[in-house]
């Protein structure tokens, strides 16, 4: 991935989430009678701008972020200062009905919530209008059921399922697609059935086979409406070639080994996948094992052994060889706008709890605070979502990192907009303010700690790039 792009893609991404969010907090005080003294993309130092009416519209020097400046904001981190207001002009402020703290606590609620809830409209948004124009169907959905490789131990390897077998009935479905062995799956997961059996008919080696599936094996934990094939043990042909690799981090295992993008999988231990979900599920099969990987490389062959790390990520440890794959081909279908809108809920209900899943693995300990990416690693992201062919990719990057942005301001810590929402809240219950200087010494405190936490996550990115001479164990 070029440094350039992944620079540029970071810039214009955050760019525009921040535009959003901070328009989110303008228009709510803007409709609530406060005055917005300055809007700027980016903190302090102010580069450039234009002054209408009351409001400074700018652009700073730390693209890093932005800010809604309002008359009667008086905390310390605002414009990245330590200082707030004196008493006295806390007091001026209230008589001033543009400022923020003469309007009523309910409005300084919904100005706050405006800013996340600016986020989510824009990440439904942009997947809605994704899956309207755009919407990518991998080619595989439609094609017929070929096993590609069996999880040993899973449901379908305890059914005596086979690589190579093509599913021609399932639960009495003939020739049915992936998307529907999916969704029959489900359907008999939520069912009142205690047995969950389906009788499933395969073609091999020219006969017809058949057994019976019990969804039930192995996914006890597994809820039904969240559950994926892999999870019964069914892996499929993704795509007719070998695994191709688009991107290798500096410091990962594949990189040590000398794997390279463009680089096409031939075989792990002998096993011929089309598809990189096979390999992930082959790597975790095999917990921690060397595999044995015969590669091409610019139409050359080479066998290496490479041994899987175990990262800690937002759904737990998982061994990886520390690469990004190719996508399946795909068709491009139209949805209409319900189902659009229908499709757009799911994706962001189901990235809306990643940054949840990921504090609540830190809390436990069950996830190093040294896993976690910052501007660097979300940069990144977002270079090789550009480089990534397709719109798929660079709609549902931003769509993500969008309503995770919004999670995050929501969470109640000081400085946070949830912060914000959390200290009016509880002057509503004790029907008076806190008192300001205990307010401002928990606010100083929180914005060291984030100025701290900052400085850290920067350093592990950069650590991570292997510019120091040695990468991470």
């Amino acid at each position: 991935m070029h440094v350039l792009v992944a620079i540029v893609s970071f810039i214009i991404t955050l760019g525009i989430l921040v535009l959003v969010h901070e328009f989110g907090h303008f228009l709510a005080a803007k409709l609530c009678g406060v005055r917005v003294e300055q809007f700027s993309i980016g903190f302090p130092p102010r580069l450039f701008g234009i002054k209408i009416g009351e409001t400074d519209y700018c652009i700073s020097a730390t693209p890093l972020g932005g800010y809604v400046k309002m008359t009667g904001e008086s905390m310390p981190g605002e414009n990245l200062s330590l200082e707030g207001a004196d008493a006295a002009t806390v007091e001026a402020q209230k008589a001033d009905p543009g400022a923020l703290t003469s309007h009523p606590r309910w409005q300084r609620i919904i100005i706050g919530l405006a800013g996340p809830f600016a986020n989510f409209v824009l990440a439904l948004g942009l997947m809605t209008v994704f899956y309207m124009l755009h919407n990518e169907i991998p080619l595989y959905e439609d094609q017929a059921i070929k096993l590609d490789w069996v999880v040993p131990g899973s449901a379908a390897a305890s059914a005596g399922l086979q690589p190579g077998d093509v599913i021609v009935n399932f639960d009495s479905q003939q020739n049915p697609t992936w998307e529907q062995v999916y969704e029959l799956s489900g359907l008999n997961l939520q069912s009142r059935n205690i047995s969950h059996v389906v009788p499933v008919v395969v073609q091999r080696d020219g006969k017809q086979v058949s057994t019976t599936l019990d969804l039930s094996y192995g996914t006890q934990d597994v809820k039904a409406t969240e559950f994926t094939l892999a999870d019964i043990g069914l892996l499929p042909v993704f795509q007719p070639g070998p695994v191709q690799v688009s991107s290798v981090p500096a410091d990962s295992p594949a990189a040590k080994a000398g794997i390279t993008a463009g680089d096409q999988f031939l075989s792990v231990d002998g096993h011929s996948f089309h598809g990189l979900q096979t390999m992930i599920a082959y790597l975790q099969a095999g917990k921690g094992a060397p595999v044995t990987l015969e590669v091409n490389h610019a139409g050359k062959t080479s066998t290496m052994v490479v041994q899987p790390r175990l990262d800690q990520g937002p759904d737990g440890p998982a061994w990886h060889l520390g690469f990004t794959g190719s996508q399946p081909p795909t068709r491009i279908e139209q949805l209409p706008l319900g189902k659009a809108w229908d499709a757009s809920v799911k994706f962001n209900k189901d990235n809306s709890l990643l940054i949840l899943k990921v504090l609540k693995r830190l809390l436990t300990n069950h996830m190093s605070v040294s896993t976690l990416s910052g501007p660097i690693g979300i940069a990144q992201q977002t270079g090789m979502a550009a480089e990534t062919p397709g719109w798929e990719a660079k709609f549902k990057t931003m769509a993500a990192i969008s309503v995770n942005l919004g999670i995050l301001n929501l969470l109640p810590f000081p400085i946070l907009d949830g912060g914000m929402i959390l200290f009016l809240l509880i002057e509503s219950v004790i029907r008076r303010d806190v008192n300001l200087a205990f307010k401002e010494r928990v606010y100083q405190v929180a914005f060291v700690l984030i100025i701290v936490f900052f400085a850290y996550i920067m350093f592990n990115d950069i650590s991570k790039l292997g510019i120091f001479g040695h990468g991470r164990p």
